[in-house]
């Protein structure tokens, strides 16, 4: 893990077309700014684990049964 300081106001890059910038810092609390293309999904971490859950679990559910029934 790469472990940055920045300042109200200051950004950083990642791969030429993300753009992440320091809005706001209230005590503890970071307000974060994120330019990304639209094709760049940006989520929470607990949103994106509760999506790779949602995936995991559908697969084990219906998914195998749904490619069984449409192979035959």
């Amino acid at each position: 893990m790469l472990a940055l300081s920045r300042k109200r106001n200051e950004a950083l890059v990642i791969n030429n077309n993300v753009e992440i910038t320091i809005l706001e810092i209230k005590g503890e609390q970071v307000k974060l700014g994120i330019s990304a293309p639209k094709d760049v999904p940006v989520y929470r971490k607990e949103v994106y684990l509760q999506i790779q859950e949602a995936n995991k679990e559908a697969v084990n559910t219906d998914g195998l049964e749904g490619l069984k029934s449409l192979l035959g």
